[in-house]
C-alpha cells in the first residue's frame, strides 16, 4: 500500500435519541445560527421542530436557508453565503441528507471568501478558513456527514464538480439517529443504498497491492449492505435495518476504507457530467453507469473483479477464467440493484444519445480521469453507449 496520514476531525454521535446532544456540541459563544435544509420533509416528520427546540434551548438566534436541491446548486450556495455575511452568522447547522450537507460545507467556506464561491468549487481559489458547522443527518447515502468533500452543480453552465478543502470542510460533529431516517421513502432509500455501495466499489478498485485489511473491510461492508437492503425495503420502518444502513453509509466514505491508496472515482466523475446536463438523481446515474464501467475495465485486472465476485457475491470460480468469474460478479451486481428497483439504463430517465457529446465534454473538462484505469474521451463515449 502507499504511505498515508489519516485524520478525521468529525465527532460522530450515533444512536437513538442523540439529538439531545445538540446543545452541548455548539460552541458556547455561538449567537447566530444558519439552519440549512431541503424541501421541507423535516417539517412533516417533526425533526425541524425538535431541532428548533434544541436551538432555542441553547439560546441562539436562528436564520434559515431552505430549498436545497437534491443536486445542490451554486445559486443556492450563493444565497447562503449572502445570509451569512449580512446576518453575521457564526455557526451553520445542516439538517438533511448529503446534498444539504454539501451545500452547507460550501456556504461555510464561501462565507469566509471575498469572491464567488464557485471559484472554490472549480479550484480557481482555495479557502483560508470557514465558518464552523455541524450536521443532523436524515438520509443514509453519501457519507458527507463525516468527510471533507462536497459536490456542487452550476446549472447555468451544466457543470458539476466534487470539491473539498480539509480541515475547513469537515463537520465539527454529526448526529446520526436511525429514527430520523425511518420516514425516508422507498425510492430515496434505494438510491442511498446504491450510493454507499458505489462509494465502496470506487475505493475497492485501486492499483496498489498488499491491501488485505482494506479489501476485507470493503468486502465486509458490502456484504452487510447486500444482506440488509432487501430486509429494509420489506420493512421501511425497521429501526434495526435503518441503523445498519445508516452506519454503513458513513463508514463507506469517511476515509477508513481508503487508507493506503486512492480509489478510482471515474464513474462518479462521469455521472456528475450526466446529472449536470439532465439533473437526474445521482445514485440513479451511478446504478446505470457503474456496471458498464466495470465491463469496460474488466480486462485491466480480471483477478480484481474475480475477487469481488467470489468474496461479495458468492460466485463459484471453479472451471472459470478470472474474466468469466469477474463478469459473473458484474452481472450479479446488476441483478441485485435491479431487484431493489434501481434503474438499469439511461432510457429509464428518457435520456438518449443526443447530448452525449456535451456529457463527454463536461466529463473531460479537467482532462482524463480514473485511478484504477485512466479514461479518455473514447472510454467515456463507450460507457455511455453501453448505458443507453
Amino acid at each position: 500500500m502507499d504511505a498515508f496520514t489519516f485524520h478525521n476531525p468529525t465527532k460522530l454521535i450515533f444512536g437513538k435519541g442523540q439529538l439531545e446532544q445538540l446543545p452541548k456540541e455548539l460552541p458556547q459563544d455561538t449567537k447566530r445560527v444558519l439552519l440549512v435544509y431541503g424541501g421541507g420533509s423535516i417539517k412533516k416528520n417533526g425533526i425541524y421542530d425538535n431541532v428548533m427546540e434544541k436551538l432555542n434551548q441553547f439560546g441562539a438566534e436562528v436564520f434559515e436557508l431552505t430549498g436545497v436541491e437534491p443536486n445542490p446548486r451554486i445559486s443556492t450556495v450563493r444565497k447562503g453565503v449572502a445570509i451569512c455575511k449580512k446576518e453575521n452568522i457564526d455557526y451553520l447547522l445542516a439538517v438533511g441528507g448529503g446534498s444539504v450537507i454539501d451545500c452547507t460545507k460550501t456556504v461555510a467556506a464561501g462565507a469566509k471568501y471575498e469572491g464567488d464561491a464557485w471559484d472554490l468549487v472549480t479550484k480557481k481559489a482555495f479557502p483560508d478558513g470557514a465558518l464552523p458547522f455541524g450536521t443532523v443527518l436524515t438520509l443514509a447515502a453519501t457519507g458527507s456527514e463525516m468527510n471533507g468533500g462536497a459536490v456542487i452543480t452550476n446549472w447555468e453552465t451544466n457543470e458539476k464538480y466534487g470539491w473539498g478543502y480539509p480541515p475547513y470542510t469537515y463537520p465539527a460533529f454529526s448526529i446520526l439517529d436511525p429514527t430520523h431516517t425511518i420516514s425516508v421513502p422507498r425510492d430515496q432509500t434505494i438510491y442511498g443504498i446504491v450510493d454507499m455501495m458505489t462509494h465502496i466499489l470506487e475505493q475497492y478498485f485501486h492499483n496498489p497491492t498488499l491491501s488485505p485489511v482494506q479489501d476485507e473491510m470493503c468486502e465486509g461492508v458490502l456484504r452487510a449492505v447486500i444482506k440488509t437492503a432487501p430486509k429494509l425495503l420489506n420493512d421501511l420502518e425497521s429501526f434495526e435495518h435503518r441503523e445498519t444502513i445508516l452506519y454503513a453509509g458513513t463508514v463507506a466514505l469517511n476515509g477508513m476504507l481508503q487508507m493506503g491508496y486512492r480509489g478510482d472515482w471515474a464513474t462518479h466523475n462521469t455521472e456528475h457530467a450526466v446529472s449536470a446536463v439532465y439533473d437526474i438523481p445521482h445514485a440513479g446515474g451511478l446504478a446505470i453507469l457503474f456496471p458498464n464501467w466495470m465491463k469496460h475495465n474488466l480486462a485491466n485486472d480480471p483477478n480484481r473483479f474475480k475477487r469481488l465476485a467470489v468474496n461479495v457475491f458468492g460466485v463459484n470460480p471453479e472451471g472459470k477464467s478470472d474474466r468469466e468469474a469477474g463478469m459473473e460478479g458484474i452481472e450479479e451486481l446488476r441483478k441485485f440493484w435491479s431487484s431493489l428497483g434501481a434503474p438499469e439504463t439511461l432510457a429509464d430517465y428518457d435520456i438518449d444519445n443526443s447530448k452525449f457529446d456535451l456529457i463527454i465534454d463536461r466529463a473531460m473538462k479537467r482532462g482524463s480521469f480514473g485511478n484504477f484505469n485512466n479514461l479518455e474521451n473514447s472510454d467515456v463515449a463507450a460507457i455511455l453507449e453501453m448505458s443507453k
